[in-house]
């Protein structure tokens, strides 16, 4: 099964790493072989992507064999231009995907475009963050690959959206829905553990973007491992 039909046919857990300490060198590679474990010990009924520094894409696309995106890209072509990160050498790097657009790492509409675009030459995974319902309407209509709906004041605080404003991921699948009904859409901000990804599960999307939760744990695996089951269970149930 390729990884784009396993995007759309699995519950999706993608972990971003952000730049914590646990995102480099050995610990960054010991969390993705634990996720690895994990959507293997699941039978493969659960995707769990995830996003380490660019420093680290290489590193670990090249260890593991579920899929690893980067971060962030440039909205630029290969040439002069210093300190940028064009999708070409995210390609490069064996990544499957990329996050566009995050909170922390804000594009224009007409940067994800082409952001899009260039991926969809590529054959690389666009997950695109959208802090409303309608910068999500928006940017389905540019055809990413996934949708993750994040309210910024909730990143990192532990508080899911889920549980603080549901009424952003139901309106948000209801918008998008409207103009694309093939997108695969995730709930992140503040998830913290798995009845976090049940409740976003149960609201309309797919699965769960996380970064804090895991990065910061004395246990990654342990989180992961509970985030993943919750994931098989409820999308499972519902479907």
């Amino acid at each position: 099964m390729s990884m784009k039909r396993e995007v759309r046919e699995k519950p999706l857990l993608v972990i971003n790493y952000k730049a914590y300490a646990s995102a480099f060198g050995g610990r960054g590679l010991k969390i993705a072989k634990a996720a690895e474990e994990i959507y293997r010990g699941l039978g493969g009924n659960v995707l769990i992507a995830i996003a380490p520094p660019a420093t680290e894409l290489r590193l670990i696309s090249e260890q593991v064999s579920i899929p690893v995106f980067a971060q962030h890209a440039d909205p630029v072509d290969l040439g002069a231009n210093t300190g940028y990160l064009p999708l070409e050498i995210i390609k490069n790097t064996k990544a499957a995907g990329v996050i566009l657009n995050h909170s922390e790492h804000k594009l224009r509409l007409s940067e994800i475009e082409f952001n899009i675009k260039k991926a969809m030459e590529l054959d690389l995974i666009t997950l695109v963050c959208a802090d409303t319902p309608r910068v999500a309407g928006a940017v389905a209509m540019l055809k990413p690959d996934i949708i993750a709906v994040e309210p910024p004041e909730l990143i990192g605080t532990g508080i899911a959206v889920s549980k603080a404003k549901p009424e952003i991921i139901t309106d948000t699948v209801k918008i998008i829905r409207q103009v694309n009904n093939e997108v695969v859409i995730l709930t992140g901000a503040g998830i913290s553990k798995a009845e976090d990804v049940r409740a976003a599960i149960r609201l309309g999307t797919t699965g769960v973007l996380v970064a804090s939760a895991v990065m910061k744990a004395e246990d990654p695996k342990r989180i992961i491992s509970k985030m993943a089951e919750a994931a098989v269970e409820e999308y499972y149930k519902k479907s």
